[in-house]
């Protein structure tokens, strides 16, 4: 496995802030077949910007905090142990609006 290094990303996908991401295993170790398997975490305020998936799908597993997650736009709370899919030609994004951090795991498939 690789080393685990974390990148902050300003503002992601256009979202508020910032965002930790933590590669939990290198691009050779995917092979192709999975685009991105990453813990990444939102500081209070920050956020994830809407955005579409083409030619993937994604996954996100929420480990802890809460946060406001836009299914194509239905506004829904995620919490610990909550799963959220969003299909190929569909988008998303994911807002921390509480005091606490939003910590999940984002799994990208590739077609």
């Amino acid at each position: 496995m690789s080393p685990v290094e974390v990148e902050k990303v300003e503002h992601a996908a256009g979202g508020k802030g910032f965002i930790l991401k933590r590669q939990l295993l290198s691009a050779t170790e995917l092979r192709g077949d999975v685009g991105m398997f990453a813990e990444i975490t939102l500081k209070p305020g920050c956020s994830l910007g809407f955005h579409a998936h083409t030619d993937n799908a994604e996954a996100y597993y929420i480990l802890s905090g809460e946060g406001e997650y836009d299914d194509n736009g239905v506004i829904r709370t995620v919490k610990r142990g909550d799963v959220t899919y969003t299909s190929d030609g569909k988008g998303h994004g994911l807002e921390n609006k509480s005091d606490t951090d939003l910590v999940f795991i984002a799994l990208i498939m590739n077609n």
